[in-house]
């Protein structure tokens, strides 16, 4: 729900840190009297869930070459320099190719989902539906709100949910993404309304740290508990 933004050059250096750390955890694994052989896939395990955030396709004998040639020669055919530039143009490349995927799979589902009972399509481009409607005060872009939530992507995986997490999420309006600050304004406090945030309205071409893909079509159901008291009352 927070408005993140990650640059591309940024994704390149959270996967250099993702492995490094998954590099100290593999190590550490080894100090406990784990295998040549759990070491090893524990290192493929962290650099591959790098490399599969980044979409870029492998050649994986080239891959396991290239850690020869550092680790066993210690004389690679590209500087680390060089290869920070050809791994930055393949993230580019990658995330070009899945913005494009998204944003057409997003264009023909939000024009089938408006066409459906129910569903309402406002000047902004969100969608929602009502599943129960509240009766409460409507809160504004300036309060503070207390909601249980649950977020999925088109395919129905689930990405964020407050009621996993064991309780409510509590937020000013105003501080979370342009889908969610426009769509609470519109629900009474006790309603439960389903959004369909379009990327506009969410994190973009961009996309975000945590999974959320560039032009990623965003749906959510929300229930609004309560509106919060401001602090100089509570």
């Amino acid at each position: 729900m927070k408005k993140i933004i990650i640059t591309l050059a940024a994704v390149a250096a959270i996967a250099f840190s993702t492995v490094s750390c998954g590099a100290q955890d593999a190590a550490k694994g080894e100090e406990k009297g784990a295998s040549k052989a759990d070491v090893s896939y524990a290192f493929g395990v962290a650099i591959g869930t790098s490399l599969k955030e980044t979409g870029v396709e492998m050649d994986y004998a080239k891959f396991v070459d290239g850690i020869k040639d550092v680790i066993e020669k210690d004389k690679p055919k590209i500087s680390m320099e060089e290869a920070q530039v050809a791994i930055q143009s393949a993230i580019m490349q990658a995330m070009q190719k899945i913005a494009e995927k998204n944003s057409a799979a997003e264009a023909a589902f939000m024009a089938e989902n408006g066409k459906k009972a129910g569903i309402v399509t406002t000047d902004s481009g969100l969608q929602y539906e009502i599943i129960t409607q509240g009766t409460g005060a409507r809160p504004l872009e300036t309060d503070t709100v207390r909601v249980d939530y649950v977020g999925t992507f088109l395919d129905g995986k689930q990405f964020d949910s407050s009621i996993e997490s064991g309780e409510p999420a509590v937020f000013p309006v105003a501080m979370v993404i342009p889908g969610w600050v426009e769509g609470i304004q519109l629900m009474p406090v006790g309603s439960k309304y389903k959004f369909y945030i379009p990327s506009a309205l969410a994190y973009g071409q961009q996309g975000s740290q945590g999974g959320i893909q560039p032009n990623t079509t965003l749906i959510f159901e929300v229930e609004l508990l309560s509106i919060e008291p401001p602090a100089d009352a509570q």
